[in-house]
């Protein structure tokens, strides 16, 4: 199976992919570390099923050449679908090989549904493709040869993974071009999504079904076939789920603004008792303290996880400088910040506190980092 994801909410650390194994057109491709585990089962699975027809150790290389082959066609997949985002300005962060197929992270969505249409079909359409191509090569080889049986399995898998690409529902590729189709005859892409999601999550439990009606031994054939597509319908609807999440998460973004978030600060030099500044700031009804130096020009913000974990009877014998964090560019943001602009500030410059200033450079106050996650949850 292969899906594309689109724009993600930033994460202030960048979790592992796994290996990375080539760079085709400057692209990243990663390897998950457990597809070497479910790699060795499919060739376990496969050698034991071509065991009437091939013998010995035979068998064995034929079934891993085909597991090979079958996400070589996955790779090709997902780089349809990388080089038809990039042909449209889209950056392409990685392709990552799973177990079960492949994702390209492509960091923006398409700016208009034709485009989303193109770059979701191209996949499935590739896929096609090479099933073709190998139909055309299957009256080329020598069938029951070893030659023979590759070509015959890789034209059905990728026969399987371009139908399967194309049911219309999230996160499949097919889901995407339903979502293009409801966005250009509605002209509202946040909920041509929720659609397409739950047309993903209808086919999720439909297959549930088909995995529970009785008498599903006789329908279906084997219990491998059934955890199958069990595990296929649990995809179905937890992808769907995040695309719903993910919608509501952009659709919301827009509330999260720097000025709305923002505390009160008083400013104090250096040298000033933790105790008088906290004075300052309960007296102002301010919940920040800036540091300033003697041009009154913000040079630190009191750390409020170290004035919490100073007791009450030292605070008059400790400089507010000492408890605060040095102002790096980095930590001075713009006031008018908001949505996904302001996370990605925050995610390039981890910190606990912010400065915000107008575009004057006039201070407006602090951004505690808590406060955005707080209101990110709420999101």
């Amino acid at each position: 199976m292969a899906r594309t994801t689109r724009e993600k909410p930033p994460q202030r650390r960048d979790a592992g992919h796994g290996i990375v194994i080539a760079r085709p057109f400057g692209i990243p491709v990663y390897i998950s570390p457990y597809w070497f585990v479910i790699a060795g089962v499919f060739t376990l699975v496969y050698a034991n099923d071509l065991a009437a027809t091939l013998h010995g150790a035979t068998r064995f290389v034929v079934a891993a050449a085909f597991v090979v082959l079958l996400f070589a066609s996955v790779l090709v997949h997902e780089l349809s679908h990388s080089v038809v985002a990039r042909g449209y300005g889209l950056p392409v962060r990685r392709i990552v090989l799973y177990p079960l197929g492949g994702v390209s992270e492509i960091e923006r969505e398409p700016p208009t549904p034709g485009r989303e249409f193109l770059v979701s079909a191209a996949g499935p359409a590739l896929s096609l493709a090479l099933s073709a191509a190998g139909y055309g090569l299957e009256h080329v080889v020598t069938a029951g040869t070893i030659i023979g049986v590759l070509v015959t399995q890789l034209t059905w898998a990728n026969l399987v993974v371009g139908l399967f690409n194309l049911l219309p529902g999230l996160p499949l590729d097919g889901g995407r071009m339903l979502r293009a189709v409801i966005w250009k005859i509605t002209g509202r892409p946040g909920p041509s999504t929720i659609a397409a999601a739950w047309a993903g999550r209808a086919i999720g439990v439909g297959l549930f079904v088909l995995v529970l009606a009785p008498p599903v031994e006789n329908r279906i054939g084997s219990l491998y076939t059934v955890v199958w597509i069990a595990v296929i319908a649990a995809f179905m609807w937890t992808g769907a789920g995040q695309a719903i999440k993910a919608t509501r998460f952009r659709e919301r973004l827009p509330a999260l603004q720097a000025r709305r978030l923002a505390r009160k600060a008083v400013s104090v030099a250096a040298d000033t008792p933790l105790a008088e500044a906290i004075r300052r700031a309960d007296e102002s009804q301010a919940r920040a303290v800036v540091v300033v130096d003697h041009e009154d020009k913000p040079i630190a913000i009191l750390n409020e996880t170290a004035v919490m974990a100073t007791p009450p009877q030292r605070r008059p014998w400790v400089d507010a400088g000492s408890l605060a964090r040095t102002l790096e560019p980095s930590m001075v943001l713009p006031a008018d910040l908001s949505g996904m602009a302001l996370l990605d500030a925050i995610r390039r410059a981890p910190a606990s506190e912010y400065l915000l200033v107008e575009p004057s450079g006039q201070v407006y106050g602090v951004l505690a980092a808590r406060d955005v996650d707080h209101a990110f949850a709420g999101v």
